[in-house]
């Protein structure tokens, strides 16, 4: 009590003294305290004294709330600033909640891919949690606590933003949790009803249904009333399967053929007369089972659309010539088996990746970049020529770095590399980011020739159609088979004329129709 008002019961206990003191009465009135107001303040003092030790023996526990650092008594249990349906009990625990860092290159949201923990499951520092996926590479989320997962905020294939909670985590004992960093929330919790966060409940028919929002969207879109549908999961849940499967037997109740109307029969008559012609069978019109579906663009489609958009406002030059890759094709079939030894797939994009550097070493101005404003052009060291692939994701343009270092072996390597984290959907960001000039293999799809668009901010971009065997006459006139390349490059007009274009596609044409003079430029 002393602690709370220690100014005013110095002055007070001053007054008193004096008071009390005989000898003080004249030095009192020189000061103007008069016997009245120390009279008032003795008895302001006395009911205040009561009145707390009244107060104290009634609540002797009062306690200060943790979350918005109210001075309350414990049977409030439910915090003024926040509103929770809850039981309470005495126990005490810190749950963290457990935010999607930023994982830079200005990506500011991720597509959870797959969860390593379920809620129940302890969990120490650096242990992986989930796998995240963003419009450009596949990232793993490591656990910065020891503890317990309370809470998983997303389902697989949900979309969360950077700084959203990914999981509560109950610490541990052990665990330090005063980061300033971190939301910790203060819980109370002994026996909790199902949080309406965790299930979507809504009444249909006047049943209650549980199941959780990607359900319910699924079911929405679909026209599928939830109480119709039975479920399989804990607690009566409605999962994901059951809607899917109550569709599939919902099309196969559907999916029958109208039968044609029958044709009558001739009427009977005593004289004979022309017949009425039978109407034309008419063919049952096939149902359409199934509706119309709308999802989000996400992931590697929308790094699409903000690429694209952004290609569309430059002005490109296109340019075409055909190779021809009789002596390449001879040289790589010796070359393979060799490769192949050595645990190596050896394509043709190793020689196309290492023709190009060496024709950009002679022409720098294709390697380069050029800023949004189009007012600087940087011309770039490394040769990091991006390679065009299609994956499962959809289209990732990766590249292999520094190619004008590397041997011909070197290259498919990292090019064998490369394809096997894009079948697999682990191409990280590194292997997606610094590309400098790009090359788009269509013909192992099909087809000869192609508009391929300029990823900016690089300013060339070639697309290879596949090897055809074509009948060519050679330099003495003669009739020859040929195995004929058809390349398609597109330019930024801007800062490449057509000119610099088709020299460069001569020196890269000619290090594929003589490839041993590679040999001389390589370093």
């Amino acid at each position: 009590m002393w602690r709370l008002y220690p100014a005013a019961f110095r002055v007070e206990t001053v007054l008193f003294k004096h008071f009390f003191d005989s000898d003080s009465k004249e030095k009192m009135a020189t000061l103007g305290i008069s016997r009245k107001l120390l009279q008032n303040l003795y008895a302001k003092r006395v009911r205040f004294i009561a009145h707390l030790s009244r107060s104290l023996s009634a609540e002797p526990s009062l306690i200060k709330c943790r979350i918005c650092s109210s001075i309350r008594k414990p049977k409030y249990s439910k915090c003024l600033s926040i509103n929770r349906q809850i039981r309470t009990s005495a126990v005490l625990q810190d749950v963290v909640q457990f935010k999607l860092a930023d994982i830079g290159e200005g990506i500011k949201e991720v597509v959870v891919k797959e969860w390593f923990v379920a809620e129940g499951d302890h969990v120490h520092q650096f242990d992986s949690i989930c796998e995240v996926k963003s419009d450009k590479a596949t990232v793993s989320i490591t656990s910065r606590f020891d503890g317990i997962i309370k809470k998983i905020h997303f389902d697989v294939d949900d979309i969360a933003l950077v700084g959203q909670p990914l999981v509560d985590i109950l610490l541990d004992d052990d665990n330090e949790s005063g980061d300033a960093n971190q939301d910790v929330i203060s819980e109370t919790v002994v026996e909790s009803e199902k949080s309406p966060l965790e299930y979507a409940m809504h009444k249909i028919r006047g049943e209650k249904v549980l199941a959780t929002p990607a359900v319910r969207k699924l079911a929405m879109e679909n026209q599928i009333i939830l109480s119709n549908v039975e479920a399989t999961g804990k607690g009566g849940r409605i999962l994901k399967e059951d809607v899917v499967r109550f569709m599939e037997n919902m099309a196969e109740g559907i999916g029958t053929s109208v039968p044609p109307p029958p044709i009558p029969d001739p009427p009977v008559a005593s004289k004979p007369r022309a017949l009425p012609k039978s109407p034309e069978a008419v063919a049952p019109r096939p149902l359409v089972v199934g509706h119309d579906r709308t999802e989000p663009i996400k992931g590697v489609r929308k790094a699409m659309v903000k690429a694209m958009t952004a290609a569309i406002k430059i002005p490109h030059f296109g340019y075409y010539d055909e190779v021809d890759m009789s002596s390449l094709v001879s040289m790589r079939n010796e070359l393979k088996e060799t490769a192949t030894a050595r645990g190596i797939r050896f394509s043709f994009m190793p020689f196309f990746l290492k023709a190009a550097s060496l024709a950009l070493g002679q022409y720098p101005l294709l390697n380069s970049s050029v800023d949004e404003a189009c007012e600087k052009l940087t011309y770039k060291v490394s040769h990091n020529i991006g390679l065009a692939m299609d994956t499962p994701e959809g289209l990732m343009v990766p590249n292999v770095k520094n190619v004008q270092s590397l041997s011909l072996f070197q290259i498919a390597m990292e090019l064998n590399r490369l394809q096997s984290l894009g079948e697999n959907g682990k191409l990280n960001t590194t292997d997606l980011t610094g590309g400098t000039f790009t090359l788009s293999n269509i013909g192992t799809i099909g087809g000869t020739y192609a508009r391929p668009v300029i990823n900016p901010p690089e300013v060339t971009i070639g697309a290879l159609g596949k090897i055809q065997i074509l009948p060519r006459f050679d330099g003495a006139g003669t009739l020859t088979k040929c195995h004929i390349l058809n390349v398609s490059w597109s330019a930024d007009h801007r800062v490449i004329d057509g000119a610099t274009m088709a020299r460069f596609s001569n020196v890269w044409k000619a290090y594929l129709e003589n490839p041993s003079s590679m040999l001389l430029d390589m370093k």
